[in-house]
């Protein structure tokens, strides 16, 4: 299986969990399964490792002080801290206030390949995809499955979601440049019992073709709490 293409490596994203919008949708059917299960990872598939890095975003930035006709070579020292993730002192040659300075150069979340590659441990049929133990996954992954004939996500806490499709955006601002894909949210707990969980799976295929797999959950198994999040990359 083919690890992911990671092309170009650094991606921007808020969070994962708010970078997408979804919608409402009835259980899915036809092509729609056909899709998800055309981006789930197959038995075997060998992924990378993505993690989140604060970067400082500088596009509002520069075409703000080119707007006002401020010092190229002003913008071009900032340029060159913020790439280090720093951020200069402010330069009245820029043209701009230095409070437009500050809100004009802000920190945000950048996705990283950290070029671990892994091998899933899941088991697939024609009828459901079963996540294992990944060594390099801390646990987060394990006994997660989907039913292919509903879309169900079912997690080890005994609460199952269906899912919500992801609507891709066109807005030059997107954090992600999703194609599509899915989100389910499990949200369940039972004092008795002691278990329980919230958590967000989202399942996106990027314009470059690339998908990523992102679960983020807080678990709580016989009065047990855990809480852990992945982020993974792949081609199909």
């Amino acid at each position: 299986m083919k690890a992911a293409r990671l092309l170009p490596s650094v991606l921007l994203l808020a969070s994962l969990g708010t970078a997408v919008k979804t919608d409402a949708a009835p259980p899915l059917t036809g092509v729609g399964l056909s899709r998800l299960s055309a981006l789930l990872p197959l038995q075997g598939q060998t992924v990378t490792v993505m993690e989140k890095r604060p970067s400082l975003s500088t596009v509002d930035l520069r075409m703000r002080v080119e707007r006002v006709g401020g010092s190229p070579e002003a913008l071009y020292q900032v340029i060159v801290s913020a790439s280090k993730g720093v951020r200069a002192p402010y330069d009245p040659r820029l043209g701009i206030s230095e409070e437009d300075y500050r809100r004009y150069l802000v920190f945000q979340e950048v996705l990283v390949s950290t070029s671990k590659n892994v091998r899933l441990a899941l088991t697939r049929d024609s009828s459901r995809v079963q996540f294992g133990n990944t060594p390099g996954l801390n646990n987060v992954l394990d006994g997660l499955s989907i039913n292919l004939r509903t879309g169900e996500l079912r997690g080890p806490e005994g609460y199952s979601a269906l899912p919500t499709l992801v609507v891709p955006s066109t807005a030059p601002d997107r954090v992600l440049p999703v194609r599509n894909g899915f989100q389910w949210k499990l949200l369940g707990s039972d004092a008795t019992a002691g278990n329980g969980v919230r958590a967000t799976l989202n399942l996106l295929e990027l314009e470059s073709g690339l998908i990523i797999l992102n679960y983020s959950r807080t678990s709580m198994i016989n009065r047990r709490l855990t809480e852990g999040e992945i982020i993974i990359g792949y081609d199909r």
